[in-house]
Formats: structure tokens, sequence, C-alpha cells
């Protein structure tokens, strides 16, 4: 048997235009980024960081897993498309990013700084404590304002310094006539400083410098806490807008920016390309793969007259596309304004820690008022009233309140990490505990999105032989799930001849002096069978069937069976053909599905449902899916889904299996449960501290000290989700 070369003549055909492509570029700014959808582990950022830096040019690249992203930094004479073809080369699928519309996010920077203002307040709060220990064991006289001077010397900067976000925020409430949580924070931590800075210059017995910086450390850590939940979060609005192409190779090779192109231009797009804006085809075959945008999980032939979109991926031949739209009037760029407005509308949700500070912080201030103004009426001694007022906004001080959401949400997320969920979002929590609908995506999210070949014992020998040897030449994808399956199955490939790939629609070849073809039913003249398939035709023999299936996702069923078992309503929507949605649906238990869904209709859906009331869970991975997951009431996608799509979901599936969505669900509603405890422990200890406070049987120092107890106690609680999950565990 003779070895046969197999090539695509439409690929040979491209080479030089690709290549002119590269030399005809702009120069590029020395760092370039590359969005990795596929990279998953820590071999993955070797991997891709060792056969980068190979690339002649490339000084140093660095993957970041989180965000599935890396950042090369290469001279300006290394093109990202050879980038691109060297990472596909070994496994890799990787996309151009816009640098100049990714915006730089400071959530680093702010965790940096809350941990930097804990230890400072924390380090200061211990030394002050120190010395408060010889006052408080007998130092009196000179002795005493001593060590309440240098208390204040280490209190004051540090309050100045770790107080700053609260002080920030309550200034940024009262400029616009608003109360919020920070404001009778700021006012207790100054008061206290305030007074304890009136008391060690009156030389008095008490000064309460380690009671404000008690209260700025806690809550700060606090703070912190909420900071956690939210650190990667980031807008997927402008996520989208970096996936757009931000330069079109025109029809006479020149490059231009994607805001200098024009509706009547002519771009040429060559194989492996992001199609760069919308057109119509004006010469040329090929295949699309649409799957960012309408979820279709099989290439659609495209040849003059086809109308294509920004994203859209160019998989075999060169295309030559009249322009219909480009930059901001993109599809792509309009699906971006879509999740900006819907990610704007959930924004409005409010938590409940934020509706319980809407009343909490108004009653504290009068509560401090009423106990100034009511012992200096009673007393005529305003160091007295003052001392009060300042016991009553310290023991009220929503410390508690402010742990109460942030330590649950820590608590669940730390549970659900464990179990392979990242919960991003503050209030996901919250809002996955009201969850009455659940409307999953098919491709790649209930299904693994790979086809894998379903009756190859059904197949002669022989057939099988000539249909390895037809797919080992081309990059469909059911052409490779065709050779892998022939492969494992130890089949050995025909001798074929003169074998080529004609662009959207198959690879025929000559065998035995009989042509062949393995491609779409129409092409050989086959009758299509209503499922995923390839055909076959040697000859004028009659043609053969070769039928694939999507593998469910690990635990697709299971979390369908759970989240049922809840009570929840569960929907498939899906831009695939109704007989594979159908398909699918059966596989895993779910009544309610719709087919053939374009983005912007299964944005509406959500709608319609929240519309009516519900509280929808939407499920997905493709970037047809983001707008959805927008304008859902919350939203999950699994880790393999795009970067965009992972940015605007509120939990990201850190395993393979869909089974945690049940578990999520239950954790969600406990969390909930756990939160309005937490505020009823809140309320108990106002109900006992603040009539001790007003009847002046506290000082600002027991204040700070009974504040600090609902605090743990609080934590505690929280903490009680996590213990419950390892027993449960051990039983």
């Amino acid at each position: 048997m003779s070895d046969v070369q197999i090539s695509a003549c439409p690929a040979c055909v491209a080479a030089p235009a690709a290549e002119d492509a590269a030399h005809a570029r702009d120069v590029r700014d020395a760092r370039i980024i590359l969005s990795l959808p596929t990279a998953h582990c820590a071999a993955c950022i070797s991997a891709v960081e060792r056969e980068l830096v190979k690339h002649e040019g490339v000084r140093a690249a660095r993957v970041n897993l989180t965000l599935k992203r890396v950042v090369v930094d290469a001279d300006d004479t290394v093109s990202t498309d050879a980038l691109i073809e060297r990472l596909k080369g070994i496994g890799y699928e990787s996309f151009e990013l816009d640098a100049s519309v990714i915006s730089s996010t400071e959530t680093d920077k702010r965790g940096r700084a809350i941990l930097t203002r804990i230890a400072v307040s924390g380090f200061a709060m211990m030394n002050v404590m120190l010395l408060s220990v010889a006052v408080w064991s007998g130092a009196s006289d000179a002795t005493r304002d001593m060590f309440h001077w240098i208390s204040a010397t280490i209190a004051l900067p540090a309050i100045a310094y770790a107080a700053q976000p609260f002080f920030a925020s309550a200034w940024s409430a009262l400029r616009v006539r608003r109360l919020n949580m920070d404001v009778p924070i700021s006012l207790a931590i100054l008061l206290a400083a305030g007074m304890s800075i009136y008391e060690t210059a009156h030389s008095g017995q008490h000064a309460y410098f380690d009671a404000a910086l008690s209260l700025t450390f806690f809550l700060l850590s606090g703070r912190y806490l909420d900071y956690r939940t939210r650190s990667v979060a980031r807008s997927a609005a402008e996520e989208l807008a970096a996936l757009e192409v931000p330069r079109a190779t025109m029809s006479d090779g020149t490059v231009r920016q994607i805001s200098d192109v024009a509706a009547g231009d002519v771009v040429r797009v060559v194989p492996g390309a992001r199609v760069p804006v919308d057109g119509i085809v004006e010469e040329g075959a090929s295949e699309l793969d649409r799957s960012l945008l309408t979820g279709e999980s099989l290439p659609v032939a495209a040849d003059v007259g086809t109308v294509v979109s920004a994203g859209e991926i160019n998989l075999t031949g060169p295309l030559l596309v009249k322009v219909t739209a480009a930059g901001e009037d993109s599809s792509l760029h309009r699906m971006a304004d879509l999740v900006a407005m819907a990610e704007t509308s959930r924004n409005r949700y409010t938590s409940l820690a934020d509706r319980a500070a809407q009343v909490y912080a108004p009653a504290v201030h009068l509560l401090a008022l009423a106990a100034f103004i009511g012992w200096a009426w009673a007393t005529g001694d305003f160091r007295l009233a003052t001392n009060i007022a300042v016991a009553t906004l310290i023991i009220t001080c929503p410390c508690a309140l402010g742990l109460a959401v942030p330590a649950v949400t820590t608590a669940a997320s730390g549970r659900l990490f464990r179990a392979g969920m990242l919960i991003k979002s503050a209030t996901a929590l919250e809002r996955l505990a009201e969850v009455d609908t659940v409307v999953f995506d098919k491709t790649g999210t209930l299904t693994e999105g790979a086809p894998e070949l379903a009756n190859l014992d059904a197949i002669a020998p022989r057939d099988r032989a000539v249909a390895m040897a037809l797919a080992a030449g081309s990059a469909h994808p059911l052409s490779a799930a065709l050779f892998a399956a022939c492969r494992a199955s130890d089949v050995v490939p025909a001798t074929v001849e003169n074998a080529r790939e004609v662009p959207g629609q198959g690879i025929e070849a000559q065998v035995d002096g009989a042509r062949v073809r393995l491609g779409r039913a129409a092409w050989i003249g086959a009758d299509p069978v209503g499922q995923t398939a390839t055909y076959m035709r040697v000859g004028d023999a009659e043609p053969v069937v070769f039928t694939f299936v999507d593998h469910l996702r690990d635990g697709a069923a299971q979390a369908v069976a759970d989240l049922k078992a809840q009570g929840k309503d569960v929907v498939l929507l899906s831009g695939d053909a109704p007989a594979a949605v159908a398909e699918i649906a059966a596989r895993v238990g779910i009544d309610a599905w719709e087919a053939e869904c374009l983005p912007e209709g299964k944005a509406l859906r959500v709608g319609e449902l929240s519309r009516t009331g519900r509280k929808v869970l939407m499920v997905g991975d493709g970037l047809n899916d983001t707008a959805a997951l927008a304008a859902a009431h919350v939203s999950i996608s699994p880790a393999s889904a795009l970067e965009a799509t992972r940015v605007v979901s509120d939990v990201v599936l850190l395993g393979g299996s869909l089974a945690p969505l049940g578990e999520a669900a239950q954790v969600a509603v406990a969390a909930t449960r756990r939160i309005k405890e937490n505020f009823a422990i809140a309320a108990g200890y106002n109900a006992i501290a603040i009539p001790l406070a007003l009847a002046g049987f506290a000082t600002p120092l027991a204040a700070a000290l009974a504040m600090s107890t609902s605090s743990i106690t609080v934590s505690l609680n929280a903490l009680r989700l996590r213990a419950r999950k390892k027993k449960g565990a051990a039983q």
C-alpha cells in the first residue's frame, strides 16, 4: 500500500493570500493578546508558553488561566495570524483580542489596598490594646496621659489611612443627600477618635482609640470578604467588544482598521480567520463555523450570495465578502449592546443587606442623637452625654449587619468551590435561591459538543477503510470523528488517489478507478436521514450513511433530575436543528424545548419568562448565549465556555460535570436562610445592647467589645454551611 499525501486545493490557493495578508499588516504594538477558550490546566499554561516562545521574535508569553488569555511580548515583525496558527498546531484554539478595548481592571489593586488597610488597622489595634492594658491595670495621672498620647500617635494616622473606604463612601452618599451603611460607620469611628482626643487632652481616665481601631479592623474584614466574592467579575460587554476583529484585509491585499471599513467595501477572509464584518459572499466557497453566534454544532456551507456575520470563522476556502455592516453596526457589536443593556437591568437588583441598610442607617443616627439630647437635658453634663451617644453609635454600628451577607457568601462560595463551582457575583447566591425556572443551552452545555461515530459496527469493512482514507484529508469535525473512530478500531485506510476537498461539500477521490465522495447528502445524491450524519458513495453503489451522536456532558441528566425534584421548571433552548434538540431533550428528561433559536431569540425568551414573574437561571456556554445569560435572573456557564460567556456568568462550573447544579441551588437556599438568621442575630443583639447603651451602662470600650462579639457570632453562624457539608460527607 502506498502512502498518499492528501491536501485541500483551496488551502493551497489561500496560502499566498494569507502570506500577503501577514506581510501587509500594519506594524503592531509589542503586546499581543490572544483568547484561549480551550486552556484549562497547568499543563496548558506550560504548553502554550513554550510553543509561543519558540516563535522567532517572541520575547515572552504569559498565560492567565483565570481569564483564559495569553499576553505575548513580541517584536513588531510578529503577526497575530502566525501565533494563532502555531497554537492551532498544538491543538489550542485562539482568537485575537483588541487590547485597546479591554479596560484595565482595578479589582486586584483594590483587593491589595483593602488587605493593606486591614493589616495597618490590625497592627495598630493590637499595639493600642497593649498600651490600654497598662491603663486598665491602674496607671494614672502622667503615666496614663503618656500612654493615651502614644495611643493617639499610633491610632490617628492608622484610622486616617485604614478607614478611607468608609469615609469616601459616606461622603459620596452625603453629597447627594443620601444615607448608606458607611455613614453611621464613619460617624462612629470619627466620634470615637474625637472623644478619645478630647479625653486625652483633658487628662480623662478613659480613651477609646482601641474601640475606633477595632471598629475599623472588623468592618474592613467584612469589606474584604465581600470583595473576594466580586474579585473576578468584569463587564461581559467589554469582553464581547474585545472579540471583535480590529483589522480587515481588503480585496487588494491592504489592511485597514475596522473603523475605516465602510458598507460596500470588499474584504478578503482567508481560511482559519474570523469574519471581521457583516456581509455577503461575492466570490469563493467555504464552510463557516457559526457556533459563536448561533450555537450550531456543525459548520454550514457558504458560497456566492451567502450572508455572513462578524465573529464567524471561515474554515476551508478563501472568501471575498462585500461589507454590509462593520464596527459598531456589526451583529457582534449589537450583541455586546444587548449584553450591556441586560447587565444594567440586572444590576438594579437590591441585595438583602442594602435593603436592610436603607432602614437601619437612619434609625442609628436618630438613636444616637436622642441619647445625646436626652442625657444632656437630664444631667447637663455634655461630656457624659457625648460618651453615651458615642457608645450608642458604636454598639449599634452595623458590623454584624455588614458581615451578615459576605460571611455567608464566602462560606457558601468555599463549599461550592470544593464541589467544583466558582461564585463570581456578590448577590448570585441570593438570586439563585429565588430561581423557579432553569433554561439550558444544548451544544457544549448539556452535551460535550464533540460528535462521535455511532454506527461503525454496521459499516462494511471495505467502506470503513475507504471512508477513513478520505476523512484523513479533511478538517471537518465529522471527518475528524470518523477518522478517530476508525483508528480506534484498528481500521487500515484504503489507497486513494487524486483526493481533493470541495469547500462546503466534502472530499472526493479515486479508489480502484471509481470516483468516491464523502460529504453532504445532496452532494453525493443521498436522502438525508434526519440526524447528524455524513454520507459516502463509491461509484454508482448505494450511499453509505455514517451517523453521529453528541455525548451528554457528565452529570447532565442528574442535574436536570435534581432541579426538577426541587420543583423547578426546566427548558432547553438551542440553535441546533429540531431533530438533534429533541433527541438530547429526551435523553436528559426535559419536556419543554425550542430549536433553531438565534441569540436574540434566546434573550427574548428569557425576557418573556422574566416578565411573567419567573426567576430564570440560564446555563450556557457559547457566545450566542451571552445576551440570554445577562438577561437571566442568575446565570451559570461551564469552564470550557468562551471567555466572554464566562465573564457574563454569575457562576462558573470548574469541572466537566453538571452534577453540582442541584447542590448549588440547595446551598443557595441554605445560604439565604443563614443570611436571614444573621440579620436576626444582629437584631437580637441590638435589642439587648441598645437599651443598655441608652441607659448609660455601656462605655464606648464595652460597646466595641459587644460589637465585636456580635460580629464573631455572625461569622460562626455562617460557617455552619461548611460544617454541614463536612458532616454530610462523613455520613
